[in-house]
């Protein structure tokens, strides 16, 4: 496979392109070629430019028009685990509070995810932000399989956790529910990487 110096990383045109196709074959292709240019093309740890871009496409692009791409991808794939990294860095740079919150109240349940995951104690808004931003990047500077181990660790902290202030309240306990599926699905899309099947 080629090494590319300057990757097509996402190029807004792309997007317009695949906007408003209706063809799920069609949407699902693009995603997968997006999500392979995005990690496969961008393997240049020195590549700092490279490397802000892929972490601040949502923020430039916006969830909506990665859900046209990704968000029906399965969770193994390549394309579906970005998706899942997106939503996660997302929601915690949305609400560091909440999320530094449920963190903390996880990991008492789950010792070895909190070494995986890697978030100082105490895990503060700042921190949990940090980590979910180092994960991002990570999907271009790191090994990926050992990133979405990270992630996985930290949203199944933040699933225990989520569940475990939640108590009765139905609501929660299936928003917990959800982010250890999410967990699982990160988890099998490390296997899958290590495996090099992840596509």
């Amino acid at each position: 496979m080629a090494e590319f110096k300057k990757p097509l990383v996402a190029a807004p045109e792309l997007f317009a392109a695949r906007q408003g196709d209706q063809d799920p074959v069609a949407r699902a292709e693009a995603g997968a070629r997006v999500a392979h240019l995005l990690v496969r093309g961008a393997r240049d740890a020195s590549d700092q430019a490279t490397t802000e871009r892929v972490l601040a496409l949502a923020d430039e692009h916006g969830l909506d028009l990665l859900a046209e791409l990704w968000a029906d991808a399965p969770g193994d794939s390549l394309a579906g685990a970005l998706w899942r990294l997106y939503v996660l860095r997302t929601w915690v740079r949305r609400d560091a509070v909440q999320a530094a919150r449920e963190f903390d109240a996880g990991k008492a349940h789950a010792p070895v995810d909190e070494v995986v995951a890697g978030v100082v104690d105490p895990p503060g808004p700042q921190e949990v932000v940090a980590l979910a931003d180092a994960v991002v990047r990570g999907v271009v500077t790191n090994d990926l399989a050992d990133t979405l181990d990270r992630a996985a660790a930290f949203a199944r902290i933040v699933g225990v956790g989520r569940a475990a202030l939640g108590e009765d309240d139905h609501g929660q306990a299936i928003s917990a529910s959800r982010l250890v599926d999410t967990a699982a699905a990160l988890e099998s899309a490390a296997r899958n990487e290590r495996r090099g099947n992840l596509v």
